[in-house]
């Protein structure tokens, strides 16, 4: 199971998360998104996922992608988040799952594509989440998982500590979310770099992973690919 105290987090923030993306990322993380779903590989028609969903932003771009053809579901595993993400409409049809993605509740084989938005640094076991994510694409299929980074140039890492430190911590503190907003710089700490995510994709079992680094290495988009033979 996942971490409870991940969960208790997200399920305080969930009235003012989409707001708080919003304006911390100056809507810029809408166009990452529309990268990670164009990284999915998703195509009309096709049977989608994405999976810890949140408020469903990148749900309901991931079901634009696939079409009203296609068939999307959203999975979180905490209840307010979902209750928000119900409310928005979508052209698509979207199932809303609660689920923890360390057993998710689908067969083998499922699904064409996946994506994930700050997820996977907030799962209690990385590896174990990757082959369960594995198990349930289709052969051939792609995930595409969008996530904070740790850059590795010295100046982007001082940006990035006093963005956080100076902007994101202050704002959370102002709207009585102090604690909920402070653990993104130890997650961060925690996290591993690009070609480790790449290594560790490998070993649960995808045929090729790559690691975009995007945003000067303060996000990045891990790309796997399940073989044609699995």
């Amino acid at each position: 199971m996942s971490n409870p105290s991940v969960k208790q987090i997200f399920d305080r923030i969930a009235p003012v998360y989409d707001q708080f993306n919003d304006w911390l990322s100056w809507g810029q993380h809408r166009i990452w998104k529309q990268m990670t779903v164009q990284w999915s590989y998703a195509k009309p028609g096709a049977v989608a996922i994405d999976l810890c969903c949140g408020s469903g932003d990148l749900t309901r771009t991931l079901a634009r992608q696939v079409g009203k053809t296609g068939t999307v579901y959203g999975v979180d595993f905490c209840p307010n988040l979902l209750a928000i993400a119900k409310t928005y409409y979508s052209w698509t049809p979207i199932h809303w799952i609660e689920a923890d993605v360390l057993q998710l509740p689908f067969g083998d084989r499922t699904f064409d594509a996946a994506t994930m938005g700050y997820g996977l640094r907030n799962v209690r076991d990385i590896p174990q989440c990757l082959q369960e994510i594995h198990r349930i694409l289709k052969p051939g299929a792609t995930i595409a998982i969008l996530d904070f980074h740790h850059p590795t140039n010295p100046l982007i890492q001082q940006f990035q500590q006093w963005y956080l430190d100076g902007i994101v911590v202050p704002y959370a503190q102002h709207q009585g979310l102090t604690e909920e907003y402070a653990y993104i710089m130890p997650s961060l700490a925690r996290f591993p770099a690009g070609p480790e995510q790449v290594s560790l994709a490998t070993k649960a079992g995808f045929d090729c992973a790559v690691h975009y680094p995007i945003v000067g290495g303060m996000m990045g988009v891990l790309v796997a690919t399940k073989s044609v033979n699995s």
